[in-house]
């Protein structure tokens, strides 16, 4: 059994406790060792809280027993930092997202092809129960052909959310608002089950929140390759904030996922499951004969929303992460699905200020 691989963690702020969590959740496969931040007063809680060796980045790069790196930075930080780091020779995990423009991205692609290095992207919605769901129901065609697919993202930040930071809310380290911040979660789960997108228009504004750069209210159509359409609402500016969802119709049924938990499965002919994930009416999908779908929620039982808290995803995700890097394989979530999300965002925000549809190549 090889040696539990060693992490540092770079950027100390609100996310960091998650990854620092998560990785303790881990002893057999990471040890965090070292962090890192600007701030030397939020470095040093986060370090006492975790038994952690408080370090600069520069002595972290030059650390050869250190073997990966965990960055929760501002996001128009990621792909230079992550550069950084390949090139010292670590494996890199970064929040999301990958970085605020494709072309940043790109260069991360450039360095992690050129290295012998793992990256990966959190997106650790993809790992949720109702997530594992709805991509069975998927691969086995129990829904038919997509026809529609409807996201929405009505969240709710205050004002001193974005005065908390010189960064929250501009284009260059924010990369956007509602959508680029707070969508993009639910961004990655709609590519990764409905598909490439081919067209979006968009619209976009600042409804609600003053001193900020960037859309806390977004609204986009879209064309799906698959010939699916879709409609996405995101915003920060819905008080006092409600569930996200995402529903994907077939002509054979429909599934709805909704604040992390399987909210409804519904199968042409077969009875409908409603309520969370783990729920027993989920047996009820098994009448006449549709067992695929049954064996798939009862998986998700063994892990039912009400068990399943906050910062199980980011384990399971740094988990996949670890294995992939000893095994020399791509993480489930790795640099192309990190810069598939932002390129989407990236064409609901030109579309917006162009005021025309915009295709993805």
């Amino acid at each position: 059994m090889s040696e539990p691989m060693t992490f540092a963690l770079l950027g100390c702020g609100s996310i960091a406790p998650t990854h620092a969590r998560a990785l303790a959740a881990l002893p057999s496969e990471a040890r965090l060792t070292h962090c890192c931040d600007i701030d030397p007063d939020r470095m040093k809680r986060l370090a006492e809280q975790f038994g952690l060796q408080p370090a600069t980045w520069g002595e972290v790069l030059g650390n050869a027993s250190i073997e990966a790196v965990t960055l929760c930075t501002p996001s128009g930080m990621h792909a230079a930092q992550a550069i950084e780091a390949l090139e010292a020779g670590k494996h890199v995990i970064l929040e999301k997202p990958m970085d605020v423009t494709v072309e940043a991205c790109d260069r991360l692609l450039a360095a992690a092809a050129a290295s012998d290095r793992r990256v990966g992207v959190i997106s650790q919605h993809r790992f949720d129960p109702a997530s594992v769901v709805a991509r069975g129901v998927l691969d086995r065609g129990e829904l038919g052909p997509l026809i529609a697919v409807d996201v929405r993202v009505p969240w709710y930040r205050t004002q001193q959310y974005y005065d908390s930071g010189d960064w929250r809310g501009t284009w260059e380290m924010d990369g956007g608002g509602c959508l680029m911040n707070q969508g993009i979660h639910t961004v990655d789960l709609m590519l990764w089950l409905a598909g490439p997108v081919e067209r979006v228009y968009a619209r976009a504004r600042t409804a609600a929140h003053r001193g900020i750069e960037v859309e806390d209210l977004v609204c986009a159509t879209i064309e799906f390759e698959n010939g699916a359409i879709g409609s996405l609402t995101a915003s920060t500016a819905m008080y006092p904030g409600f569930p996200a969802r995402l529903g994907l119709h077939g002509v054979k049924g429909s599934l709805i996922i909704e604040g992390d938990a399987l909210h409804t499965l519904a199968i042409e002919g077969k009875a409908t499951v409603t309520g969370k994930v783990a729920t027993a009416h989920a047996r009820q999908v098994a009448s006449g004969g549709t067992r695929a779908a049954t064996e798939e929620v009862d998986k998700a039982a063994v892990a039912p929303a009400e068990e399943w808290a906050w910062g199980d995803a980011h384990r399971t995700q740094l988990d996949d992460f670890i294995r992939a890097c000893r095994e020399g394989r791509a993480p489930a979530i790795g640099g192309p699905e990190g810069r598939a999300a932002v390129a989407f965002i990236g064409a609901c925000y030109r579309s917006a200020r162009e005021d025309r549809p915009v295709g993805l190549a």
